[in-house]
């Protein structure tokens, strides 16, 4: 076995969101996610049956939870996102990508 890296399979194309499943469990799901510029729908907002744990790695980001002021999320913020807290990114940079690592977990 060998250690992998964060910055295996890096997208070419940046214009879309970029997801990456790294571990996939029954209770857990760890995910690489590259963002550049890009944001939630208008008026769209994610809804999540399992808890979501996100760390920020690299870039810059903006999220909100419903009926709640946004928030900016910097290189070593992290959130413990329950499951069903309504939840949108407001923006990444576009000046710099965005690595997120992403944590799905059930119970």
């Amino acid at each position: 076995m060998k250690p992998a890296s964060l910055h295996d399979n890096w997208p070419a194309d940046l214009s879309q969101e970029a997801f990456l499943t790294l571990l996939n469990t029954p209770h857990v799901r760890i995910e690489r996610i590259i963002s550049h510029g890009q944001a939630s729908p208008e008026c769209f907002w994610y809804d999540q049956p399992t808890g979501e744990w996100v760390l920020l790695l690299e870039g810059a980001a903006r999220l909100r939870f419903e009926g709640e002021e946004p928030f900016e999320m910097m290189p070593g913020s992290f959130i413990n996102i329950p499951a069903h807290k309504r939840h949108r990114v407001e923006w990444t940079s576009d000046v710099q990508t965005t690595v997120w690592l992403a944590v799905h977990y059930t119970g």
